[in-house]
């Protein structure tokens, strides 16, 4: 079974950073895509970045220039980079993560295996 936990959220000042992880496990799949998404309080929820297998990249318009989606597979780890922080980044963050042919759509809730989430808040 699958299984992601995450870490690295936290309480920050705008303009600062913040470096999210999401460690996975039992996973049995060679090619697979990672997302990250975000839902603050009454909005919806919405995918920030995502990876895949070969490194491939994309970044909602928001993050552009300022998240950095990573990924080191000898770790089993994804990891989300978030600098020049602002108030609106301010969400509680999940990672997700599922076999590459499912194009790790834009729909959190099509995906087999999400995080418990971490808490993000910019102030």
């Amino acid at each position: 079974q699958v299984q992601l936990v995450e870490s690295g959220g936290g309480s920050v000042q705008a303009g600062g950073s913040l470096r999210l992880s999401c460690a996975v496990s039992g996973y049995r799949y060679s090619n697979y895509c990672m997302a990250r998404f975000r839902q603050a309080p009454g909005k919806a929820r919405e995918r920030v970045a995502r990876i895949f297998s070969a490194g491939t990249t994309t970044y909602a318009d928001s993050v552009k220039g300022r998240f950095t989606i990573s990924r080191a597979n000898a770790l089993n780890t994804l990891y989300l980079q978030m600098n020049s922080l602002k108030p609106e980044d301010t969400a509680m963050y999940f990672c997700a993560f599922d076999p590459e042919w499912t194009g790790c759509g834009s729909d959190s809730s099509r995906y087999n295996y999400l995080g418990q989430g971490t808490q993000v808040t910019v102030s």
